[in-house]
């Protein structure tokens, strides 16, 4: 199988350094969302939600 794929003309070298930077910065985004979400509930006035409903 190595074979094969080595005789492609355009192949790059798999560095797990990009599959790194990708989880890292999935990560990232997902605690910026859910830190600005809490941040909003924590904010909020549960007065004026309960008025609401």
């Amino acid at each position: 199988m190595n074979g094969w794929l080595n005789s492609f003309t355009y192949r790059i070298d798999m560095n797990p350094l990009f599959f790194v930077t990708a989880a890292l910065s999935v990560v990232f985004i997902a605690l910026l969302s859910v830190g600005y979400q809490t941040v909003k509930a924590a904010i909020a006035n549960p007065v004026q939600s309960l008025r609401n409903e």
